[in-house]
């Protein structure tokens, strides 16, 4: 009905489970004394949905990402593409400064367009530099703006020992981020689920039917060689010896495992291994909402289109350890209210928590399904007399 207060809070549903009580996700990551990451500069593991640390070594310390930079390229992408700025089918021309970088690459020369997807497959799978260059053109006009867009949605998730240069993470431009961090992108690059279509290839090929058919390899061996990883991106520079950051999903819970300055290849697949093992062994997830569940509507003033649906941000659970399960959980959905247009898909529009004994245990952004342009002033007039319709709605 018109008029209506948005903001609300609906009325607390309890949740019950089989068993006994869950402990809160902070006191999870403090009952661990295992060394997981030996040999290491630092380490983190995280649960994806729930962000919960289960193991960290040294995780605030900056550090350079080398190749893991792409974790955060391939975010703004994804976002992008979330967004409808970009689609999977547009053509990236390749100026001559993105396929002049060196490193890893997929061998784009000037002039040269590829799709979306292809571009995606170059950096997912073997890291191309040229392609996230090429890409970061694409999305902000040239590197050095996309760098801009990097450290601004660094900022927005709370990453304070993150700072980018490039779009790359080639050595020289003196990038730097931690463990913690990088598992944040990670955690946040996941909720485009697509991106693991990528990210778990372990083998294809570009420029198919011609004579530059180009293989591409996956720099990240776990996805062939342990169950359930599925990303998502290797680095190694002489400075930031071999660092991972991995994904893996197993029984409905996903993890986060990141490792950085690993002497080789085969210790850090080793010791991102031990920890995957033990974040499955010993934890379990509780799906709650998978992502883009419709949890309300939200009055828009002044909007083109006069309510938006609040769609859940992200895919949200509650984790406990094996044997364990969760009770007496509390649901509080906050609308916001005085949202005035323009809104775009995407915009907080408000909060979800799940609150256990008076604690909140998970929150989390409610965003806009859809954008909603400011109102005509004919549309306006329209609705002021009671004159519009029910399309507008």
């Amino acid at each position: 009905m018109e008029g209506y207060v948005m903001k609300r809070i609906v009325s607390f549903i309890v949740i019950s489970f089989l068993i006994s009580s869950m402990s809160a996700p902070a006191s999870l990551a403090r009952e661990n004394e295992v060394d997981l990451a030996q040999n290491v500069r630092s380490a983190i593991l995280i649960e994806r949905d729930t962000g919960t640390v289960l193991y960290e070594k040294n995780s605030n310390e900056k550090l350079p990402p080398a190749s893991m930079t792409k974790v955060m390229t391939m975010l703004l992408i994804m976002e992008a593409i979330d967004q409808g700025k970009l689609s999977m089918d547009e053509k990236i021309r390749t100026s001559e400064y993105a396929a002049s970088m060196g490193g890893s690459q997929i061998f784009l020369e000037p002039g040269e367009e590829m799709t979306t997807k292809q571009m995606l497959q170059g950096i997912a799978i073997a890291s191309g530099n040229d392609a996230s260059v090429a890409m970061a053109e694409r999305l902000a006009g040239s590197e050095e703006e996309f760098v801009k867009m990097m450290n601004k949605k660094a900022k927005q998730l709370g990453l304070i020992n993150t700072e980018f240069k490039s779009a790359t993470g080639l050595p020289g431009k003196d990038d730097f981020s931690s463990a913690n961090d990088m598992a944040k992108m990670a955690k946040e690059l996941l909720k485009y689920e697509d991106i693991t279509k990528f990210t778990s290839t372990y083998e294809s090929y570009l420029r198919e039917g011609t004579d530059k058919k180009f293989w591409l390899v996956n720099t990240n061996r776990l996805v062939r060689f342990y169950p359930g990883v599925d990303g998502l991106k290797t680095g190694f520079t002489n400075e930031a010896k071999y660092c991972l950051t991995a994904t893996a999903e197993k029984e409905g819970m996903r993890v986060i495992a990141v490792v950085f300055g690993a002497p080789t290849s085969k210790e850090r697949n080793a010791q991102v291994s031990k920890m995957l093992d033990y974040a499955f062994s010993q934890y379990k997830t509780h799906p709650m909402f998978k992502r883009n569940v419709t949890l309300g509507k939200v009055a828009v003033s002044k909007g083109e289109k006069k309510k938006i649906e609040a769609l859940t941000s992200e895919p949200i659970s509650l984790l406990t350890k094996k044997g364990e399960s969760v009770e007496n959980i509390k649901q509080s959905i906050v609308l916001d209210k005085n949202v005035k247009a323009p809104v775009k898909k995407g915009d907080k529009i408000g909060t979800l928590k799940l609150i256990q004994d008076g604690k909140t245990i998970v929150k989390s952004p409610l965003v806009a399904k859809e954008s909603s342009k400011e109102a005509s002033w004919w549309t306006l007039y329209k609705r002021a007399f009671g004159m519009f319709t029910k399309t507008g709605e």
